[in-house]
């Protein structure tokens, strides 16, 4: 066995070589460490974002509503369309550095600067798709008012289709001052100004009739059912969204204290704020490693152009950072689905 000693103790540990743990290398095995801890931090993440999720399940929002957006399709309602070309693209880059990785082991130095481009590229359209997504869902699209209780209220028109502020919100003669740190109490300050004021949103509210308050509550359908003399009870909840009558509205609307444009970590126009915190910290941790993963492809990537694994006669470092790319497709085939499927 291979080994390598340490200069102040003299002590002997295993510097890799040809009797491998596990047949695999020093570099390979290590890659595996971080891999089997990372895993762990995201099962953590997502475990988290479970729980939340069923406890605060009646303001959670419907990712069916939420990643509606498709670039250059401004107003077309694509529901989960460019989610699911963002999966695509990064399944494919996996693909890619499968082949480099299969094209190292044949030396062949041109297919895996190919295939090692191509996965760059992939992993580039990745990264700059979620930055979009993101922008789209902080910027927001239809706007909601949150009352003093914390509820959320969304417009909706009779047949239910959200309907945005823009659409019916009035424009009244107020004058409304931004709070800076040097004109405000002990150097407080505030968020950037919504578009409308709540009276402005109440005003319009009242001039069209025909729009409507939904909001999210769960209901308990339970049904009985006789067998055997006996009678089984079978309790089952249902997720839906209550459109109130005109007369609620505007009893809850008179309630209103803020609006809300757009998703932040302390407001979120589509439902819970905490959808938006792990919508954040998840995605945004993913994408760091996405990003990671595109700058250690290019670096490889030079160093496969200038020949340095050609004369070690071994492309094991592209092997080791397919490890990682292949990891980070994993992880993001476990965020797709508990974020935008289930």
């Amino acid at each position: 066995m291979d080994t390598v000693t340490t200069a102040n103790s003299g002590e002997k540990i295993w510097g890799g070589g040809e009797n491998q743990p596990m047949g695999a290398s020093y570099g390979k095995l290590m890659m595996w460490f971080f891999i089997l801890s990372d895993a762990l931090t995201f099962s953590g993440f997502l475990a988290a974002y479970g729980f939340s999720r069923f406890k605060f399940i009646e303001t959670w929002p419907l990712a069916d509503e939420v990643f509606t957006h498709f670039p250059f399709m401004h107003g077309v309602s694509a529901p989960m369309y460019y989610v699911a070309f963002m999966t695509f693209i990064l399944i494919f880059s996996s693909v890619t550095m499968v082949l480099a990785v299969d094209a190292g082991h044949q030396l062949k130095k041109d297919k895996v600067v190919i295939y090692l481009f191509l996965t760059i590229i992939g992993g580039l359209i990745f990264v700059g798709s979620q930055a979009w997504e993101w922008k789209n869902f902080i910027k927001g699209e239809y706007g909601a008012v949150e009352t003093k209780g914390g509820s959320l209220l969304q417009f909706v028109d009779k047949e239910g289709h959200r309907v945005a502020l823009a659409d019916f919100a009035a424009t009244l003669p107020e004058e409304r001052e931004q709070l800076e740190r040097n004109k405000g109490k002990w150097f407080m300050d505030e968020a950037a100004l919504p578009t409308y004021s709540v009276a402005e949103v109440q005003a319009g509210f009242k001039a069209h009739p025909e729009i409507l308050i939904r909001t999210e509550v769960i209901y308990e359908d339970s049904s009985a059912n006789e067998k055997d003399t006996k009678i089984n009870h079978e309790l089952t909840k249902h997720k839906h969204k209550t459109v109130l009558t005109r007369e609620e509205s505007e009893l809850r609307l008179n309630q209103a204290s803020l609006v809300v444009e757009g998703a932040n970590l302390t407001r979120n126009e589509y439902g819970s704020k905490l959808f938006a915190d792990f919508f954040f910290f998840i995605t945004g941790f993913h994408g760091f490693h996405v990003f990671s993963g595109v700058v250690i492809n290019i670096i490889i990537f030079f160093n496969v152009l200038i020949g340095t694994y050609e004369k070690r006669r071994s492309y094991e470092m592209v092997e080791k950072v397919g490890l990682y790319w292949h990891f980070v497709d994993l992880v993001w085939v476990f965020v797709f689905t508990v974020f935008y499927l289930i």
